[in-house]
């Protein structure tokens, strides 16, 4: 029997999981309203959240799964990359929680668990697990990267943003119509009610497999000032459509360079994870798309897409297997790659 807790705090939400036998079983996620007030993540603030938060999570994880604390074989936490002081957070009680209760420590890159989330079980519940190699679309607020899995702990980066990531399109955008944070999944139910080919804007032209989102951002800033000089209530009269549109834009981005990945390198077996792989338009262009190149789709269940201990849990749990662990002496990383 192996059990690993998993402690994630990479940004603004405090997880921790209870995984055994590679079986979550439970997965606790503190979120931090706090920023909602600010249209975005406040580093201070979402660290000092954390600290009230992740003793009463790590004790609720280890009540719903029905274990006592000696039965931890091991003890899994992000260290990167995200908000350092959010991190410090959840790698300082990894520390002190394994030197008290002499556990081997496992350090988890936070990318490398987003995918690793295809792989979640859960007792009683039917799931699908794509095999290797696979390819990956990660999306989130910070990330927007094409990975080939060619096994638990062996990825290969093929594509990534060169400055902005999708996730961070949408906030931005929405913090621009006067949309509350986080905004992407606003725009996603708005654009359901509105005309996608209304407006078009800017679609960066980047060689290979990278992507690129600033232009986007810049192309949406201008066009709004140029029709509120004109109409000051343009965005609210047309709400909808310009959601739906700006949407268009961002999933025909991702889904363009997803196709050519999938060609490239002749992998049938494609898995989106991330925040924004929630996103229901992304899903169903990932679908559509699968209808026609005969894809095969692995996406998880929303609790598991966003940040989550789940996901950390169960790269731990094969981290373990593998014997990778890590020194008390490992300090967390803001940024990295999955290389």
């Amino acid at each position: 029997m192996t059990v690993i807790l998993g402690i994630e705090s990479s940004c603004d939400d405090t997880s921790a999981a209870i995984l055994k036998d590679g079986l979550v079983l439970s997965n606790v996620i503190a979120s931090q309203k706090v920023h909602e007030a600010y249209g975005g993540v406040v580093p201070e603030l979402a660290s000092r959240a954390h600290q009230q938060n992740i003793i009463p999570v790590v004790s609720e994880a280890i009540k719903r799964a029905g274990i006592e604390v000696k039965d931890i074989d091991a003890v899994a936490f992000t260290r990167g990359p995200g908000l350092l002081g959010s991190l410090l957070v959840g790698t300082s009680f990894a520390k002190g929680f394994a030197l008290a209760n002499h556990l081997p420590m496992i350090e988890v890159n936070h990318l490398q668990a987003h995918i690793l989330a295809n792989f979640i079980k859960e007792p009683g519940v039917e799931s699908r697990q794509p095999s290797f190699p696979f390819l990956t679309l990660l999306v989130s607020g910070g990330n927007s990267q094409l990975i080939v899995v060619h096994d638990y702990l062996k990825m290969e980066m093929i594509g990534q943003t060169i400055d902005d990531a999708a996730g961070e399109a949408f906030d931005k955008c929405a913090k621009v119509m006067g949309l509350p944070y986080p905004g992407g999944p606003i725009i996603d139910r708005l654009a359901k009610e509105g005309n996608p080919e209304r407006f078009t804007f800017n679609k960066p032209q980047i060689p290979g497999l990278d992507y690129s989102f600033s232009g986007l951002k810049t192309s949406f800033l201008y066009f709004l000032r140029d029709e509120l000089k004109n109409n000051p209530d343009f965005i609210q009269d047309n709400l909808n459509d310009l959601c739906a549109s700006l949407q268009k834009t961002v999933i025909d981005i991702l889904m363009s360079k997803l196709k050519k990945a999938a060609k490239q390198t002749g992998i049938k077996q494609i898995a989106i994870g991330g925040g924004v792989s929630a996103n229901s338009a992304l899903q169903k262009a990932v679908h559509d798309e699968a209808a026609c190149s005969g894809w095969e789709v692995f996406i998880p269940r929303l609790g598991f897409s966003l940040d989550n201990a789940g996901m950390v849990a169960v790269t731990g749990y094969y981290k373990y297997l593998a014997g990778q662990f890590i020194g008390l002496d490992a300090a967390p990383f803001a940024r990295t790659t999955l290389e």
